[in-house]
C-alpha cells in the first residue's frame, strides 16, 4: 500500500470507534513498509492530527522513532514524542499497549541522551496515565516515569502515584521495578516507613531463581530498618520465595555484618566497619544510607536520654552518646527536633537541653480527618480483596495448582499470603 494512500485510510477510519478495528489491521499489514525507510515518514505525520488519528499516528512515530537518533536529532524527537502523548485519544493508543510503551521508552532514552530527565518526567506521567485502565493498574509506564523521577530528583512527584493501591500487573518486571524505585523515593524524601513497605514487596515478590534487583533492594531494605527501627530481623515471611530465602543473604553479606555490629550497641566499632567498607557501599550507591545508619546509632542513645532526664548539658549528651564535641551533640539535636524525632529547647547561654513533652493532642481536625480517610481506605481494601478471594476460588486453573501443591505445604502457611498481582 503506497504511503499517500495509508494516510487517507488513518484519515477516513479514525472518526469512529467501530472502524478502528479494520484501520488497525491495515496498521499491522502496512507496519513493515512504514519501518523500511522511516527518513519518509516525517512528511506523513504532518499530514495527520495527533488527537483524531492517534492510531495511525501513533503506528508513523513508532516507526520514525526506531531508527538511530544523535544528540542533535533527539531534542525534536523529545518534542515529537512529548506533544503526542499530550495530544493523543486513550481509547485509541490501548489498541497497541507495547507500541505506546517503546515510543515513551523512546522518549525517555532521549532526554537521557539529553542529559535532562526532567523533560521525560511530566510526558511520561500522563502516558502512564492515559495508558493505565485505572489506578488500580501497574504499567510498563509507571516503573520509566519513577526512574525519571529520580534521575532529574523530582522525588515529591514521584510520590504522587505511590500511594495507589495497586491490584493488576501487566508484566513480574514492572512490579519489581516499581516497588525498588519508589522505595528509593521514599527514601529521598525520608518516608522510611513507606520505603520499607515498598522494598519488602520487592524481597518477597514470587522468583524462580534470585532476582538482582531483590538483591539490591534487600541492601536498602537492611539499611532502611536500622535507620527506621534501630533494628533489623533477618527472618523472612512464609510467602517469601525459597530463591530468596536461600540466596538473598548470601549475597548482601556485608550488609548482614553490618546489622549485626549495629546491634552491638558500639558507636566506634560501626563506624570502623562503615570505614572499612566504605569502597563496597560506594559501589552500591548505599554509602550515603550507610552513613544515616551511623547518625541513627547517635540518635537513639538520644531518644533514650530523653526517658531518663529533664535537662542536661550538651557536654553530658555528648560523653553519654560518644560524640567529640557538644557542638556536635547540638546539629544531632537540632536536626531531631526538625523532624519530630525529638521534642526539646536549647539554651545557647548555658548550653542546657530541656526536653519536652509531645504538644499534638491527636484532637484536631486534620488528625481526625486523616483517621477517618484511613479507616475509608481499609474498609475499601478489605472489600477489594473479598471480591479478589471470591474469583480466585473459582477459578479453575487456581484451584487445579492449589489441589496439587496441597500434599507439598501445610496449607495453614497461606493464611497470610499477601494480596495476589494478576498478570
Amino acid at each position: 500500500m503506497a504511503l499517500e494512500n495509508l494516510v487517507t485510510q488513518i484519515q477516513a477510519l479514525s472518526g469512529n470507534a467501530e472502524d478502528l478495528p479494520q484501520l488497525h489491521s491495515i496498521l499491522k499489514a502496512a507496519d513493515e513498509p512504514l519501518h523500511a525507510d522511516p527518513s519518509l515518514l516525517i512528511s506523513l505525520l504532518d499530514q495527520l492530527e495527533p488527537s483524531r488519528h492517534s492510531l495511525g499516528y501513533l503506528y508513523i512515530l513508532e516507526a520514525l522513532s526506531s531508527g538511530p537518533v544523535s544528540k542533535e536529532q533527539a531534542n525534536g524527537m523529545v518534542l515529537t514524542i512529548a506533544r503526542f502523548i499530550d495530544a493523543c485519544d486513550a481509547q485509541q493508543i490501548r489498541l497497541v499497549p507495547d507500541k505506546f510503551v517503546t515510543i515513551c521508552r523512546r522518549l525517555k532514552d532521549q532526554a537521557l541522551l539529553l542529559e535532562a530527565p526532567l523533560r521525560g518526567v511530566y510526558p511520561m506521567l500522563t502516558a502512564l496515565r492515559k495508558l493505565a485502565i485505572s489506578s488500580e493498574h501497574l504499567t510498563s509506564l509507571h516503573s520509566e516515569f519513577l526512574l525519571l523521577c529520580l534521575l532529574s530528583k523530582s522525588y515529591k512527584l514521584g510520590l504522587s502515584i505511590l500511594d495507589n493501591d495497586i491490584f493488576e500487573v501487566d508484566q513480574p518486571r514492572d512490579l519489581f521495578l516499581y516497588c525498588y524505585y519508589g522505595g528509593m523515593i521514599c527514601i529521598g524524601q525520608k518516608h522510611f516507613q513507606k520505603a520499607l513497605e515498598l522494598l519488602r514487596n520487592v524481597i518477597t515478590a514470587p522468583m524462580n531463581a534470585i532476582n538482582p534487583i531483590a538483591v539490591e533492594a534487600y541492601k536498602k531494605y537492611i539499611l532502611v530498618s536500622l535507620i527506621r527501627n534501630g533494628q533489623f530481623s533477618s527472618s523472612l515471611p512464609k510467602y517469601t520465595s525459597s530463591a530468596a530465602q536461600r540466596s538473598l543473604k548470601t549475597f548482601c553479606q556485608p550488609y548482614v555484618e553490618l546489622a549485626n555490629t549495629y546491634g552491638n550497641g558500639k558507636v566506634k566499632e560501626l563506624e570502623d566497619y562503615v570505614q572499612a567498607n566504605t569502597e563496597k557501599f560506594k559501589s552500591d550507591n548505599n554509602l550515603g544510607l550507610a552513613k544515616q545508619v551511623v547518625s541513627s546509632m547517635y540518635k537513639r542513645s538520644i531518644q533514650r536520654l530523653t526517658l531518663t532526664y529533664l535537662t542536661l548539658s550538651l557536654q553530658d549528651i555528648a560523653d553519654a552518646v560518644q560524640l567529640k564535641t557538644p557542638k556536635e551533640a547540638e546539629l544531632h539535636i537540632l536536626q531531631m527536633i526538625q523532624d519530630s524525632e525529638i521534642f526539646a529547647s536549647i539554651n545557647q547561654k548555658d548550653g542546657m537541653v530541656s526536653f519536652l513533652e509531645d504538644p499534638e493532642q491527636y484532637k484536631n481536625n486534620d488528625m481526625i480527618e486523616h483517621i477517618d480517610s484511613s479507616i475509608q481506605r481499609m474498609m475499601t481494601l478489605s472489600k477489594k480483596l473479598a471480591s479478589m478471594d471470591e474469583t480466585m476460588s473459582c477459578d479453575p486453573q487456581y484451584l487445579g495448582k492449589a489441589g496439587r501443591e496441597r500434599q507439598k505445604f501445610d496449607m495453614d502457611d497461606f493464611d497470610n499470603v499477601p494480596q495476589k498481582f494478576t498478570a
